[in-house]
Protein backbone atom coordinates (compact mmCIF):
# COMPACT_ATOMS: atom_id res chain seq x y z
CA UNK A 1 0.00 0.00 0.00
CA UNK A 2 1.86 3.19 -1.16
CA UNK A 3 2.01 6.49 1.11
CA UNK A 4 -0.86 8.24 -0.79
CA UNK A 5 -3.56 5.40 -0.45
CA UNK A 6 -2.67 5.91 3.49
CA UNK A 7 -3.36 8.82 3.36
CA UNK A 8 -6.71 8.80 1.91
CA UNK A 9 -7.87 6.18 4.01
CA UNK A 10 -6.55 8.50 7.27
CA UNK A 11 -9.41 11.05 5.21
CA UNK A 12 -11.70 8.71 5.14
CA UNK A 13 -11.73 7.45 8.24
CA UNK A 14 -11.55 11.32 10.03
CA UNK A 15 -14.84 11.64 8.12
CA UNK A 16 -16.49 8.56 9.29
CA UNK A 17 -15.48 9.67 13.43
CA UNK A 18 -17.43 13.13 12.74
CA UNK A 19 -20.52 11.04 11.03
CA UNK A 20 -20.36 9.19 14.20
CA UNK A 21 -20.24 12.67 16.15
CA UNK A 22 -23.51 14.36 13.62
CA UNK A 23 -25.36 11.35 14.38
CA UNK A 24 -25.35 11.52 18.52
CA UNK A 25 -25.52 15.09 18.64
CA UNK A 26 -28.42 15.67 15.85
CA UNK A 27 -30.97 13.10 17.70
CA UNK A 28 -33.98 14.82 18.82
CA UNK A 29 -32.53 18.06 16.62
CA UNK A 30 -35.17 20.27 15.35
CA UNK A 31 -34.68 23.64 13.62
CA UNK A 32 -33.56 25.90 16.64
CA UNK A 33 -30.92 23.30 17.34
CA UNK A 34 -29.95 23.55 13.77
CA UNK A 35 -29.99 27.46 13.99
CA UNK A 36 -28.67 28.17 17.73
CA UNK A 37 -27.80 24.89 19.62
CA UNK A 38 -31.24 25.59 21.58
CA UNK A 39 -29.22 28.06 23.46
CA UNK A 40 -27.29 25.41 25.24
CA UNK A 41 -24.02 25.36 23.81
CA UNK A 42 -20.76 25.37 26.64
CA UNK A 43 -18.69 28.74 26.26
CA UNK A 44 -15.36 26.87 26.29
CA UNK A 45 -16.50 24.46 23.59
CA UNK A 46 -17.43 27.02 21.42
CA UNK A 47 -14.08 29.24 22.36
CA UNK A 48 -12.12 25.98 21.26
CA UNK A 49 -14.02 24.90 18.32
CA UNK A 50 -14.25 29.12 16.66
CA UNK A 51 -10.24 28.82 16.55
CA UNK A 52 -10.52 26.36 14.24
CA UNK A 53 -13.34 28.34 12.11
CA UNK A 54 -11.70 31.58 12.08
CA UNK A 55 -8.03 29.64 11.37
CA UNK A 56 -8.71 27.24 8.45
CA UNK A 57 -6.80 26.17 6.11
CA UNK A 58 -5.80 29.43 5.27
CA UNK A 59 -3.86 30.04 8.45
CA UNK A 60 -2.36 26.21 8.41
CA UNK A 61 -1.55 26.64 4.82
CA UNK A 62 -1.48 30.40 3.45
CA UNK A 63 0.01 31.99 6.78
CA UNK A 64 3.21 29.74 7.13
CA UNK A 65 3.93 30.89 3.05
CA UNK A 66 3.88 34.07 3.42
CA UNK A 67 7.48 33.85 6.08
CA UNK A 68 9.48 33.88 3.60
CA UNK A 69 7.57 34.81 -0.13
CA UNK A 70 9.57 37.53 -1.83
CA UNK A 71 7.85 40.76 -1.99
CA UNK A 72 8.89 43.90 -4.16
CA UNK A 73 8.52 46.46 -1.21
CA UNK A 74 11.27 47.48 1.37
CA UNK A 75 11.44 44.21 3.04
CA UNK A 76 12.87 41.07 0.88
CA UNK A 77 10.55 38.64 2.54
CA UNK A 78 6.90 38.95 3.98
CA UNK A 79 8.82 37.59 7.34
CA UNK A 80 5.98 38.25 10.44
CA UNK A 81 4.13 41.47 8.60
CA UNK A 82 1.20 38.91 9.06
CA UNK A 83 0.61 39.43 13.24
CA UNK A 84 0.19 43.03 12.59
CA UNK A 85 -3.15 42.15 11.25
CA UNK A 86 -3.50 39.26 13.81
CA UNK A 87 -2.82 42.21 16.93
CA UNK A 88 -5.82 44.24 14.52
CA UNK A 89 -8.15 41.08 15.28
CA UNK A 90 -7.46 40.71 18.77
CA UNK A 91 -8.50 44.52 19.26
CA UNK A 92 -11.64 44.23 17.11
CA UNK A 93 -12.71 41.02 19.53
CA UNK A 94 -12.93 43.43 22.18
CA UNK A 95 -15.36 45.90 20.57
CA UNK A 96 -17.53 42.69 19.71
CA UNK A 97 -17.78 41.27 22.91
CA UNK A 98 -18.70 44.90 24.74
CA UNK A 99 -20.48 46.80 21.84
CA UNK A 100 -22.04 43.61 19.61
CA UNK A 101 -22.51 40.47 22.02
CA UNK A 102 -24.48 42.58 24.24
CA UNK A 103 -27.27 43.91 21.55
CA UNK A 104 -27.80 40.65 20.54
CA UNK A 105 -28.60 38.73 23.96
CA UNK A 106 -30.53 41.98 24.46
CA UNK A 107 -32.60 41.36 21.61
CA UNK A 108 -32.87 37.33 22.07
CA UNK A 109 -31.96 37.07 18.13
CA UNK A 110 -31.57 34.04 16.17
CA UNK A 111 -30.06 36.27 13.17
CA UNK A 112 -28.03 39.25 14.19
CA UNK A 113 -29.23 40.88 10.88
CA UNK A 114 -33.34 40.78 12.86
CA UNK A 115 -31.36 43.56 14.54
CA UNK A 116 -31.43 45.88 11.14
CA UNK A 117 -35.23 45.14 10.94
CA UNK A 118 -35.82 45.89 14.22
CA UNK A 119 -33.52 49.07 14.05
CA UNK A 120 -34.45 50.50 10.54
CA UNK A 121 -36.76 48.23 8.03
CA UNK A 122 -37.39 45.26 6.46
CA UNK A 123 -35.50 46.58 3.24
CA UNK A 124 -31.96 46.82 5.68
CA UNK A 125 -33.06 43.27 7.58
CA UNK A 126 -33.01 41.85 3.76
CA UNK A 127 -30.28 43.21 2.19
CA UNK A 128 -27.69 42.59 5.46
CA UNK A 129 -28.80 39.01 5.25
CA UNK A 130 -27.78 39.13 1.53
CA UNK A 131 -24.31 40.80 1.83
CA UNK A 132 -23.50 37.99 4.78
CA UNK A 133 -24.71 34.94 2.48
CA UNK A 134 -22.56 36.51 -0.64
CA UNK A 135 -19.73 37.00 1.82
CA UNK A 136 -19.66 34.60 3.81
CA UNK A 137 -19.98 32.23 0.24
CA UNK A 138 -17.06 33.67 -1.23
CA UNK A 139 -14.84 33.61 1.97
CA UNK A 140 -15.68 30.06 3.01
CA UNK A 141 -15.42 28.73 -0.38
CA UNK A 142 -11.91 30.24 -1.23
CA UNK A 143 -10.74 28.61 2.25
CA UNK A 144 -12.41 25.29 0.64
CA UNK A 145 -10.86 25.65 -2.40
CA UNK A 146 -6.94 25.98 -1.15
CA UNK A 147 -7.62 22.93 1.22
CA UNK A 148 -9.12 21.03 -1.73
CA UNK A 149 -6.51 22.24 -3.92
CA UNK A 150 -3.58 20.58 -2.03
CA UNK A 151 -5.66 17.30 -2.02
CA UNK A 152 -5.77 17.16 -5.44
CA UNK A 153 -2.08 18.24 -6.68
CA UNK A 154 -0.42 16.39 -4.29
CA UNK A 155 -2.26 13.50 -3.70
CA UNK A 156 -5.63 12.97 -5.84
CA UNK A 157 -4.24 13.93 -9.26
CA UNK A 158 -1.77 11.11 -10.03
CA UNK A 159 -4.69 8.82 -9.16
CA UNK A 160 -6.10 9.92 -11.89
CA UNK A 161 -9.66 11.98 -10.29
CA UNK A 162 -10.38 15.21 -11.71
CA UNK A 163 -10.25 18.51 -9.71
CA UNK A 164 -14.25 18.65 -10.07
CA UNK A 165 -15.07 15.19 -8.55
CA UNK A 166 -12.64 15.70 -5.20
CA UNK A 167 -14.69 19.31 -4.55
CA UNK A 168 -17.51 17.52 -4.55
CA UNK A 169 -17.26 14.50 -2.75
CA UNK A 170 -15.51 16.99 0.03
CA UNK A 171 -18.57 18.95 -0.22
CA UNK A 172 -20.91 15.75 0.19
CA UNK A 173 -19.07 14.91 3.06
CA UNK A 174 -19.73 18.22 4.40
CA UNK A 175 -23.22 18.24 3.83
CA UNK A 176 -23.85 14.80 5.49
CA UNK A 177 -22.61 15.93 9.18
CA UNK A 178 -23.92 18.92 8.76
CA UNK A 179 -27.39 18.12 7.58
CA UNK A 180 -29.35 17.27 10.62
CA UNK A 181 -27.54 18.67 13.84
CA UNK A 182 -26.53 21.89 12.45
CA UNK A 183 -25.15 24.56 14.92
CA UNK A 184 -25.84 21.23 17.49
CA UNK A 185 -23.52 19.49 15.69
CA UNK A 186 -20.62 22.05 14.63
CA UNK A 187 -20.10 23.49 17.92
CA UNK A 188 -18.63 19.70 19.12
CA UNK A 189 -16.77 18.61 15.82
CA UNK A 190 -15.06 21.93 15.28
CA UNK A 191 -13.70 21.54 18.74
CA UNK A 192 -12.66 17.79 17.56
CA UNK A 193 -10.74 19.62 14.31
CA UNK A 194 -9.71 22.22 16.21
CA UNK A 195 -7.68 19.93 18.59
CA UNK A 196 -6.39 17.81 15.35
CA UNK A 197 -5.09 21.12 13.89
CA UNK A 198 -2.97 22.56 16.89
CA UNK A 199 -1.59 19.26 17.55
CA UNK A 200 -0.35 19.00 13.92
CA UNK A 201 1.11 22.41 13.96
CA UNK A 202 2.98 21.19 17.77
CA UNK A 203 3.91 18.02 15.59
CA UNK A 204 5.66 19.58 12.55
CA UNK A 205 7.60 22.22 14.62
CA UNK A 206 8.83 19.84 17.05
CA UNK A 207 9.72 17.49 14.18
CA UNK A 208 11.30 20.24 12.23
CA UNK A 209 13.23 21.59 15.19
CA UNK A 210 14.52 17.89 15.49
CA UNK A 211 15.72 17.02 12.26
CA UNK A 212 17.76 20.62 12.27
CA UNK A 213 19.17 20.07 15.60
CA UNK A 214 18.27 23.31 16.81
CA UNK A 215 16.58 24.44 19.71
CA UNK A 216 13.50 27.51 19.81
CA UNK A 217 15.86 30.01 20.48
CA UNK A 218 18.59 28.70 18.23
CA UNK A 219 16.23 28.45 15.57
CA UNK A 220 14.90 32.31 16.32
CA UNK A 221 17.82 33.71 15.45
CA UNK A 222 18.70 32.29 12.18
CA UNK A 223 15.09 33.37 11.02
CA UNK A 224 15.95 36.95 11.97
CA UNK A 225 19.53 36.66 10.15
CA UNK A 226 17.49 35.86 7.17
CA UNK A 227 15.38 38.65 7.86
CA UNK A 228 12.30 36.06 8.32
CA UNK A 229 10.94 37.81 11.56
CA UNK A 230 10.27 41.80 11.10
CA UNK A 231 7.39 42.57 12.40
CA UNK A 232 6.35 46.20 11.21
CA UNK A 233 6.65 47.35 7.26
CA UNK A 234 7.04 51.15 7.95
CA UNK A 235 6.55 51.64 3.90
CA UNK A 236 3.47 53.73 4.23
CA UNK A 237 2.61 53.17 0.70
CA UNK A 238 2.62 49.37 0.58
CA UNK A 239 -0.41 47.62 1.48
CA UNK A 240 1.31 45.84 4.61
CA UNK A 241 2.14 49.03 6.02
CA UNK A 242 1.96 48.07 9.85
CA UNK A 243 -0.80 50.83 10.92
CA UNK A 244 -3.05 50.43 7.97
CA UNK A 245 -2.54 46.79 8.82
CA UNK A 246 -3.25 46.58 12.52
CA UNK A 247 -6.75 48.98 12.03
CA UNK A 248 -7.82 46.88 9.07
CA UNK A 249 -7.51 43.53 11.07
CA UNK A 250 -9.37 45.35 13.39
CA UNK A 251 -12.50 45.89 11.13
CA UNK A 252 -12.43 43.35 9.78
CA UNK A 253 -12.59 41.08 12.87
CA UNK A 254 -15.62 43.06 13.90
CA UNK A 255 -17.10 42.68 10.49
CA UNK A 256 -16.18 39.47 9.69
CA UNK A 257 -16.56 38.06 13.17
CA UNK A 258 -19.41 40.32 14.91
CA UNK A 259 -21.57 41.22 12.15
CA UNK A 260 -21.23 37.28 10.64
CA UNK A 261 -23.81 35.07 11.33
CA UNK A 262 -21.51 32.16 11.29
CA UNK A 263 -19.38 33.18 14.33
CA UNK A 264 -22.14 34.78 15.77
CA UNK A 265 -24.67 31.64 15.84
CA UNK A 266 -22.27 29.57 18.00
CA UNK A 267 -21.55 32.49 20.11
CA UNK A 268 -25.16 33.42 21.07
CA UNK A 269 -25.65 29.75 21.23
CA UNK A 270 -24.30 30.10 24.92
CA UNK A 271 -26.65 29.86 27.51
CA UNK A 272 -25.57 33.74 28.35
CA UNK A 273 -23.87 36.85 27.72
CA UNK A 274 -21.54 36.51 30.66
CA UNK A 275 -20.09 33.44 29.63
CA UNK A 276 -20.34 34.17 25.69
CA UNK A 277 -18.27 36.91 26.12
CA UNK A 278 -15.92 34.77 27.92
CA UNK A 279 -15.74 32.79 24.94
CA UNK A 280 -14.74 35.85 22.82
CA UNK A 281 -12.10 37.01 24.76
CA UNK A 282 -10.49 33.13 25.49
CA UNK A 283 -10.74 33.03 21.76
CA UNK A 284 -8.81 36.24 21.22
CA UNK A 285 -6.21 35.63 23.51
CA UNK A 286 -5.62 32.12 22.03
CA UNK A 287 -5.49 33.37 18.22
CA UNK A 288 -2.52 35.32 19.33
CA UNK A 289 -0.38 32.40 20.40
CA UNK A 290 -1.42 30.66 17.86
CA UNK A 291 -1.00 32.27 14.75
CA UNK A 292 2.18 33.44 15.97
CA UNK A 293 3.22 29.70 16.01
CA UNK A 294 2.12 29.30 12.45
CA UNK A 295 4.37 32.10 11.89
CA UNK A 296 7.20 30.33 13.47
CA UNK A 297 6.38 26.96 11.74
CA UNK A 298 6.20 28.94 8.61
CA UNK A 299 10.07 30.36 8.60
CA UNK A 300 11.18 26.58 10.21
CA UNK A 301 9.47 25.55 6.95
CA UNK A 302 12.04 27.30 4.60
CA UNK A 303 14.93 26.60 6.73
CA UNK A 304 14.30 22.95 6.54
CA UNK A 305 13.61 23.41 2.56
CA UNK A 306 16.54 25.16 2.14
CA UNK A 307 18.76 22.75 4.07
CA UNK A 308 17.28 20.11 1.75
CA UNK A 309 18.63 22.01 -1.17
CA UNK A 310 15.68 24.65 -2.08
CA UNK A 311 16.60 28.07 -3.30
CA UNK A 312 15.52 31.34 -4.61
CA UNK A 313 15.83 32.63 -8.07
CA UNK A 314 14.07 34.15 -10.82
CA UNK A 315 12.44 33.61 -13.42
CA UNK A 316 12.32 35.75 -17.07
CA UNK A 317 9.70 35.31 -19.41
CA UNK A 318 9.27 37.29 -22.36
CA UNK A 319 5.64 38.82 -23.50
CA UNK A 320 4.80 41.05 -26.16
CA UNK A 321 8.42 42.35 -26.26
CA UNK A 322 8.77 43.05 -22.37
CA UNK A 323 10.34 40.88 -19.41
CA UNK A 324 8.41 39.71 -16.79
CA UNK A 325 10.74 38.34 -14.26
CA UNK A 326 8.65 36.13 -11.37
CA UNK A 327 10.53 35.52 -8.08
CA UNK A 328 10.56 32.34 -7.32
CA UNK A 329 11.37 29.49 -4.61
CA UNK A 330 11.69 25.28 -4.72
CA UNK A 331 13.96 22.50 -5.21
CA UNK A 332 16.17 22.45 -8.67
CA UNK A 333 15.74 19.44 -11.12
CA UNK A 334 18.31 17.17 -11.27
CA UNK A 335 18.12 16.97 -14.90
CA UNK A 336 17.42 20.87 -16.31
CA UNK A 337 18.22 22.70 -12.83
CA UNK A 338 14.54 24.34 -13.60
CA UNK A 339 12.89 25.29 -10.33
CA UNK A 340 9.12 24.43 -9.53
CA UNK A 341 8.18 26.92 -7.61
CA UNK A 342 6.50 26.08 -4.05
CA UNK A 343 6.83 29.80 -2.49
CA UNK A 344 3.81 30.46 -0.50
CA UNK A 345 0.66 28.47 -0.53
CA UNK A 346 2.32 25.16 -2.09
CA UNK A 347 5.04 25.57 0.69
CA UNK A 348 3.73 23.27 3.29
CA UNK A 349 1.65 20.90 0.90
CA UNK A 350 5.17 20.15 -0.59
CA UNK A 351 6.94 19.44 2.08
CA UNK A 352 4.70 17.27 3.36
CA UNK A 353 3.45 15.18 0.48
CA UNK A 354 6.06 15.10 -1.22
CA UNK A 355 8.44 12.88 0.68
CA UNK A 356 10.66 15.29 2.13
CA UNK A 357 9.10 14.92 5.55
CA UNK A 358 8.62 10.89 6.43
CA UNK A 359 5.31 9.58 6.53
CA UNK A 360 3.86 9.86 10.33
CA UNK A 361 4.16 13.50 9.32
CA UNK A 362 2.65 13.37 6.05
CA UNK A 363 -0.56 11.80 8.09
CA UNK A 364 0.00 14.44 10.80
CA UNK A 365 -0.04 17.07 8.33
CA UNK A 366 -3.40 15.38 6.35
CA UNK A 367 -5.00 15.51 9.38
CA UNK A 368 -4.39 18.84 10.63
CA UNK A 369 -5.59 20.44 6.97
CA UNK A 370 -8.98 18.11 6.67
CA UNK A 371 -9.21 19.88 10.33
CA UNK A 372 -8.36 23.18 8.86
CA UNK A 373 -11.04 22.40 5.95
CA UNK A 374 -14.32 21.47 7.99
CA UNK A 375 -14.42 23.68 10.45
CA UNK A 376 -15.03 26.32 8.35
CA UNK A 377 -17.15 24.67 5.25
CA UNK A 378 -20.01 23.23 7.71
CA UNK A 379 -19.99 26.53 9.97
CA UNK A 380 -20.54 28.44 6.53
CA UNK A 381 -22.78 26.53 5.34
CA UNK A 382 -24.95 25.78 8.49
CA UNK A 383 -25.16 29.54 9.15
CA UNK A 384 -26.04 30.52 5.52
CA UNK A 385 -28.87 28.42 5.04
CA UNK A 386 -29.96 29.47 8.59
CA UNK A 387 -29.75 33.13 7.11
CA UNK A 388 -31.60 32.66 4.30
CA UNK A 389 -34.35 30.49 6.16
CA UNK A 390 -34.55 33.25 9.37
CA UNK A 391 -34.07 36.41 7.32
CA UNK A 392 -35.19 35.93 3.75
CA UNK A 393 -37.85 33.66 4.72
CA UNK A 394 -38.95 34.84 8.16
CA UNK A 395 -39.04 31.03 8.93
CA UNK A 396 -39.19 31.73 12.72
CA UNK A 397 -42.45 33.91 12.25
CA UNK A 398 -44.00 31.38 9.67
CA UNK A 399 -47.03 30.00 11.21
CA UNK A 400 -48.14 28.44 7.63
CA UNK A 401 -46.00 25.88 7.79
CA UNK A 402 -46.16 22.53 10.17
CA UNK A 403 -42.17 22.12 11.86
CA UNK A 404 -41.87 18.96 9.67
CA UNK A 405 -42.50 21.01 6.45
CA UNK A 406 -39.90 24.20 7.77
CA UNK A 407 -37.21 21.44 8.19
CA UNK A 408 -37.72 19.92 4.44
CA UNK A 409 -37.60 23.08 3.33
CA UNK A 410 -34.24 23.83 5.24
CA UNK A 411 -32.91 20.40 3.99
CA UNK A 412 -33.52 21.70 0.40
CA UNK A 413 -31.87 25.20 0.53
CA UNK A 414 -28.84 23.40 2.66
CA UNK A 415 -28.74 21.22 -0.37
CA UNK A 416 -29.29 24.58 -2.66
CA UNK A 417 -26.30 26.26 -0.55
CA UNK A 418 -23.88 22.85 -1.47
CA UNK A 419 -24.59 23.46 -5.27
CA UNK A 420 -23.46 27.11 -4.84
CA UNK A 421 -20.62 26.21 -3.13
CA UNK A 422 -19.53 23.92 -5.56
CA UNK A 423 -19.79 26.46 -8.47
CA UNK A 424 -17.64 29.04 -6.34
CA UNK A 425 -14.60 26.98 -6.36
CA UNK A 426 -14.73 26.01 -9.28
CA UNK A 427 -14.44 29.69 -10.01
CA UNK A 428 -11.33 30.16 -7.55
CA UNK A 429 -10.08 26.89 -9.76
CA UNK A 430 -10.09 29.02 -12.95
CA UNK A 431 -8.43 32.24 -11.23
CA UNK A 432 -5.88 29.98 -9.19
CA UNK A 433 -4.35 32.51 -6.53
CA UNK A 434 -0.94 31.77 -4.95
CA UNK A 435 -1.32 33.21 -2.10
CA UNK A 436 -4.96 33.17 -0.70
CA UNK A 437 -4.72 35.17 2.83
CA UNK A 438 -4.53 38.40 1.27
CA UNK A 439 -7.30 37.95 -1.87
CA UNK A 440 -9.98 36.86 1.05
CA UNK A 441 -8.92 40.27 2.82
CA UNK A 442 -9.38 41.93 -0.42
CA UNK A 443 -13.11 40.08 -1.29
CA UNK A 444 -14.25 40.79 2.53
CA UNK A 445 -12.80 44.62 1.83
CA UNK A 446 -15.90 44.88 -0.53
CA UNK A 447 -18.52 42.64 0.67
CA UNK A 448 -18.54 42.90 4.51
CA UNK A 449 -17.82 47.02 4.58
CA UNK A 450 -21.51 47.78 3.37
CA UNK A 451 -22.66 45.44 6.88
CA UNK A 452 -20.27 47.31 8.49
CA UNK A 453 -21.41 50.98 7.50
CA UNK A 454 -25.15 49.38 8.44
CA UNK A 455 -24.57 48.48 11.28
CA UNK A 456 -22.17 51.54 12.85
CA UNK A 457 -24.93 53.87 11.59
CA UNK A 458 -27.61 51.88 13.19
CA UNK A 459 -25.62 51.80 16.72
CA UNK A 460 -24.27 55.44 16.48
CA UNK A 461 -27.12 57.51 15.09
CA UNK A 462 -30.16 58.39 16.35
CA UNK A 463 -31.81 58.57 12.45
CA UNK A 464 -34.10 56.78 10.77
CA UNK A 465 -34.30 55.85 6.94
CA UNK A 466 -37.54 55.80 4.98
CA UNK A 467 -37.30 56.37 1.96
CA UNK A 468 -37.67 53.37 -0.01
CA UNK A 469 -35.03 51.29 -1.60
CA UNK A 470 -32.25 53.19 -0.40
CA UNK A 471 -30.53 51.62 2.04
CA UNK A 472 -30.07 49.05 -1.18
CA UNK A 473 -28.74 52.11 -3.35
CA UNK A 474 -26.61 52.57 -1.00
CA UNK A 475 -24.86 49.43 0.42
CA UNK A 476 -24.73 48.38 -3.40
CA UNK A 477 -23.10 52.08 -5.04
CA UNK A 478 -20.85 51.76 -1.93
CA UNK A 479 -18.84 48.75 -3.13
CA UNK A 480 -18.45 50.09 -6.83
CA UNK A 481 -17.33 53.72 -5.24
CA UNK A 482 -14.30 51.81 -3.32
CA UNK A 483 -13.53 49.80 -6.43
CA UNK A 484 -13.34 52.94 -8.30
CA UNK A 485 -11.50 54.83 -5.48
CA UNK A 486 -8.89 51.52 -5.21
CA UNK A 487 -8.15 51.54 -9.18
CA UNK A 488 -7.56 55.18 -9.40
CA UNK A 489 -5.09 55.63 -6.53
CA UNK A 490 -3.05 52.49 -7.60
CA UNK A 491 -2.73 53.72 -11.07
CA UNK A 492 -2.00 57.56 -10.38
CA UNK A 493 0.15 57.31 -7.33
CA UNK A 494 2.44 55.13 -5.81
CA UNK A 495 -0.08 54.53 -2.40
CA UNK A 496 -1.21 50.38 -2.19
CA UNK A 497 -5.19 49.91 -0.35
CA UNK A 498 -4.58 47.02 0.92
CA UNK A 499 -6.95 45.66 4.39
CA UNK A 500 -8.10 49.21 5.22
CA UNK A 501 -10.51 48.92 2.32
CA UNK A 502 -13.26 47.64 4.07
CA UNK A 503 -12.76 50.93 6.25
CA UNK A 504 -13.16 53.17 3.22
CA UNK A 505 -16.51 50.70 1.99
CA UNK A 506 -17.59 50.87 5.64
CA UNK A 507 -17.25 54.65 5.93
CA UNK A 508 -18.57 55.25 2.70
CA UNK A 509 -22.04 53.31 3.51
CA UNK A 510 -22.23 55.03 6.57
CA UNK A 511 -21.62 58.82 4.52
CA UNK A 512 -24.31 57.53 2.20
CA UNK A 513 -27.24 56.37 5.03
CA UNK A 514 -26.27 60.18 6.88
CA UNK A 515 -27.14 61.49 3.17
CA UNK A 516 -30.28 59.67 2.60
CA UNK A 517 -31.48 60.03 6.18
CA UNK A 518 -34.73 61.41 7.91
CA UNK A 519 -33.98 64.69 9.54
CA UNK A 520 -36.11 64.62 12.10
CA UNK A 521 -35.14 62.25 15.53
CA UNK A 522 -37.12 58.97 13.92
CA UNK A 523 -35.33 56.02 16.22
CA UNK A 524 -37.27 53.32 16.44
CA UNK A 525 -37.24 51.38 19.72
CA UNK A 526 -35.35 48.19 19.82
CA UNK A 527 -36.40 45.79 22.61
Amino acid sequence: MNSATILILFVFAYFIGLLVIAYLTSRNADNQSFFIGNKKSKWWLVAFGMIGTSLSGVTFISVPGTVGKMTAGEYPFGGFEYYMMVIGFFLGYFIVAFVLLPLYYRMNLTSIYTYLGRRFNVEAHKIGSLFFIISRSIGATARLYLVVNVLQIFLLQALGVPFWVTAGVILLMVLLYTFEGGVKTIVITDTLQTSFMILSLVACIIFILSNLNLSYGEAYTILADKDYTHLMNTDINSKTFFLKTVLGGMFITIAMTGLDQEMMQKNISVDNLKNSKKNMLTFAGTLLIVNLAFLFLGGLLYLFAMENGAAYSQVVDVVNGKQNITNVFGFPDAASGNITNIMGDDLFPALSLQGYFPLFIAVIFIIGLISALFPSADGALTAVTSSYCVDLLNMNEDQTKTEKQKKRLRMKIHLIFTVVFFALIMIFKAIDDKSIVYLIMEVAGYTYGPLLGLFAFGILTRYQIAKKYSIIAVTLLAPVVTYLINYLVTQNTDYRIGVELIMINGLLTFIGLWLIRNRGPHLRVVE
